[in-house]
């Protein structure tokens, strides 16, 4: 196709749009309305997802080494005892036998795929944190059992760990208890799963929001290309009895759509810029809560799927229209 042959095609697609304002002030303001409601659930799905995000790297795992007091306290250990003392321990009763061996166990563990941080703590720090999370009456048994007891410090050194995808957090949890060295685990498995389950569901929502919306804004297109279509009919007639082809007919209505889609997005894009600004400030403000994520921070991903989204539209619909009208209408550009 020749240069001047495209930008005659192209200025026809431009002109349809002024010559239906009307509709076409319509259609942008529906995708407008559609794109601005799928934006704000992008928004919101960012936000919330980097929130469940810090929770995931709040909800740590804490794992328990195999060393020596571990193997000294052990319930089995304890079960065995006589006469209110342990029984005998050596070096082959446990794994862990130096700081050396923690520290290369450590190391293993932040080898595991959905492992993000492992921080090795030791005995004692184990045992502030536990004293830390009792109440004054626990706290003053317990320095009473450490002092009398003659092994002092009961609690084995570990690792505290936070995973990159909560949804695999079983299988990584085995992956960690299989490793030679570790003794057992605990973690907040019930949090896990919830946090996993709100991601799912604002997945779900958001996919089904911009599906609904997505086949709103093919209709509202459609109607304006339909518009458009037939008040040029006789134009398109005239053009097909003196031989163009389908997709010189086609082109200027693509245009047009595609117009329509970008000019939405553009605008769509603008407002929410200055609502989510809005909302920004008036949370802060009002309920003194962490700010949002800037917006520009994910701009491009919004204009992206708003671009995505009035594209598609626009060229699906025309495309959609004008190939039944010409199928249709056929036989009376012939007939010319």
């Amino acid at each position: 196709m020749k240069l001047t042959s495209v930008r005659y095609l192209v200025g026809n697609g431009f002109k349809n749009i002024w010559l239906n304002k009307l509709m076409s002030i319509a259609s942008v303001g529906v995708l407008v309305a559609c794109m601005s409601v799928i934006g704000l659930a992008v928004a919101l799905s960012i936000n919330i997802d980097k929130t469940l995000s810090n929770l995931e790297q709040e909800n740590v795992v804490m794992v328990y080494f195999d060393d020596r007091n571990s193997a000294l306290y052990s319930d089995n250990n304890l079960s065995n005892s006589q006469g209110g003392t342990y029984n005998d321990i050596t070096e082959d009763d446990y794994t862990i036998h130096t700081f050396e061996d923690a520290i290369l166990l450590c190391a293993e563990i932040e080898k595991l795929d959905n492992v993000a941080s492992v921080k090795y703590f030791s005995s004692e720090d184990a045992l502030i944190r536990t004293m830390e999370s009792m109440t004054e009456e626990q706290k003053k048994y317990y320095r009473d059992f450490l002092y009398e007891d003659e092994y002092g410090n009961p609690m084995p050194c570990g690792a505290r760990v936070t995973f990159k995808n909560l949804e695999k957090f079983d299988e990584t949890i085995e992956s960690i208890e299989a490793l030679k060295g570790v003794d057992d685990t605990t973690s907040s498995k019930d949090l896990a799963e919830k946090v996993t389950a709100i991601k799912k569901a604002i997945y779900i929502i958001g996919f089904w929001i911009v599906a609904i919306l997505l086949l709103i804004s093919l209709m509202i297109v459609s109607n304006t290309i339909r518009v458009t279509m037939y008040n040029r009919k006789l134009e398109i007639s005239i053009m097909k009895a003196v031989g163009a082809t389908d997709s010189f007919v086609r082109l200027p209505f693509m245009i047009e759509g595609i117009t329509i889609g970008l000019l939405s997005a553009v605008i769509t894009s603008v407002i929410l810029y200055f609502v989510y600004n809005a909302v920004d400030g008036a949370i802060i403000n009002s309920l003194g809560l962490t700010s949002l994520i800037p917006f520009f921070e994910f701009f491009w991903i919004i204009f992206g799927i708003f671009a995505a989204i009035g594209c598609f539209a626009g060229l699906f619909s025309s495309a959609f229209m004008i190939n039944k009208y010409l199928r249709k209408e056929g036989s009376e550009f012939r007939a010319l």
